[in-house]
């Protein structure tokens, strides 16, 4: 019989890679035991996604972006039971947060906004090491709106943040000390406000009890203060002097106080905050909540001339007529982590005021310590230059430190990778073979090496005997 054509079939099993050849005249071809490539497809490919994982995956496409917006602008709809609120106190493993924006479902309550919850921390956040502080701006879900708990889900990114005390989104610094009980220390005074400039944000300096000094010390310290670049504001809590100038100073900004125990910073919060009048509804929402109790005070010891510690957290408080006030507990120094040696003069209004006197000459090195360099523009002649001097030894030393200690290039806790919808997602890091368990050769490895050190301890014993 004649062959009219000749056709190649090509089989696949499961079993074997092997390819064969099949000739056949004419005939149909026998059906392919695998189907081909493009119908060998994900039953689930075609499937349409639910519409409510549609509006999940878009609102945490916008939203884990953790990017900030100011009220004026357009926020995405939140997911039920959700809500965007402000931290304003940290005690604990728990947070206080005020509800700012809650969500556009029916599960929240009319009078949401400004209603306290007491959240604790998603795990996660902790395991990447992303810190909740006062201040920050959070998304807390799983909220039951009958017992006001929730979970802090996420933060977003903060504008600012000061390390000593932690606070986030600080528009301004108060550095606040006192004219007695107890008495400035021009050097504890000098790295306050070290720590202050730092930050870089706006900084007051404020002198308090001003009643217990005479005049001729508050201008003393006002030409001296002058002469360091700052223009201070005095005030008395118990005559309440200087309180309305130093109330319009923090006015619509959110202000942290910093300063040593004693100086009366919890006395001077509640002075500013019961000053509201009658006609300010901004604090209706919240008032009566624990987050408007007035700070508890203390005296200054008797023995020690110096303040006792009665804050004990962090804590943002509301003023009248708007704006946010951090009470934070008193410390006797800051730590100065940020400073470096390279940036430490320009900290100095006074370093900043001789290079600008100085123009267009400057320092002939780029990374001139103004120790008395050749062509050096800083001169010694300014009061606080000791205190620049014992600052920067010391920050020469915590540097050599770091290098000594951390000077090796380690990977951080926190890997990224890009998950559903191209969202750039932040999950801990493992650190490899920290958990495997060492094997019973390695063990029994061991053992056999500590015994063989015990022979030959033992056999240098003997030796030394039988000498």
């Amino acid at each position: 019989m004649p062959i009219s054509a000749f056709s190649f079939s090509i089989f696949r099993y499961p079993t074997s890679t092997n390819l064969f050849l099949r000739f056949s005249s004419g005939l149909p071809s026998p059906p392919l035991l695998f189907p081909a490539a493009s119908a060998r497809q994900n039953p689930n490919s075609h499937r349409k996604p639910h519409k409510s994982l549609l509006k999940a995956k878009h609102s945490v496409k916008e939203l884990s972006s953790l990017s900030l917006s100011s009220p004026s602008d357009a926020r995405p709809s939140l997911l039920p039971n959700h809500a965007v609120g402000l931290v304003a106190a940290a005690q604990a493993n728990f947070m206080r947060v005020i509800v700012e924006e809650p969500p556009n479902s029916g599960e929240a309550p009319r009078n949401a906004i400004g209603m306290e919850l007491l959240c604790v921390v998603r795990a996660v956040l902790k395991k990447i090491k992303r810190r909740v502080l006062v201040g920050d701006k959070v998304m807390v879900g799983a909220i039951d709106w009958v017992d006001r708990r929730g979970m802090i889900e996420n933060v977003f990114e903060r504008e600012s943040e000061v390390v000593d005390p932690p606070v986030a989104n600080v528009d301004h610094l108060l550095v606040l000390f006192s004219l007695d009980q107890p008495k400035p220390e021009p050097f504890s005074l000098t790295r306050f406000l070290v720590e202050a400039e730092s930050v870089g944000i706006p900084v007051t300096l404020a002198l308090n009890k001003i009643e217990l000094a005479d005049e001729e010390t508050v201008l003393a310290w006002k030409a001296r203060l002058h002469a360091w670049g700052y223009e201070p504001l005095f005030c008395s809590v118990e005559s309440k002097y200087g309180l309305n100038a130093l109330a319009d100073n923090l006015k619509e900004q959110t202000t942290v106080i910093v300063g040593p125990s004693g100086v009366g910073k919890s006395s001077l919060i509640n002075a500013l905050r019961s000053s509201q009048h009658d006609s300010d509804q901004w604090l209706a929402r919240i008032e009566g909540s624990k987050w408007f109790e007035d700070q508890r005070v203390g005296e200054v010891s008797l023995k020690s001339g110096r303040g006792k510690h009665t804050t004990r957290h962090v804590s943002l408080l509301p003023l009248s007529g708007g704006g946010y006030l951090a009470d934070t507990p008193g410390f006797s120094q800051p730590s100065l982590l940020k400073v470096t040696k390279k940036f430490l003069a320009l900290l100095f209004p006074e370093v900043r005021q001789m290079l600008r006197d100085s123009e267009p000459a400057k320092c002939s090195f780029n990374d001139c310590l103004h120790l008395g360099e050749p062509g050096c523009v800083v001169k010694g002649d300014w009061e606080r230059y000791p205190y620049y001097l014992q600052l920067l030894d010391e920050i020469k030393i915590r540097e050599e430190f770091q290098l000594r200690t951390l000077g090796t290039k380690r990977e951080g806790d926190v890997r990224y990778k890009v998950g559903d919808m191209g969202i750039k997602q932040a999950e801990p890091r493992l650190e490899p073979k920290k958990h495997r368990r060492q094997s019973r050769k390695q063990l029994n490895q061991s053992v056999l090496d500590e015994l063989n050190d015990l022979d030959e301890a033992d056999d240098r014993t003997d030796a030394e005997g039988a000498v």
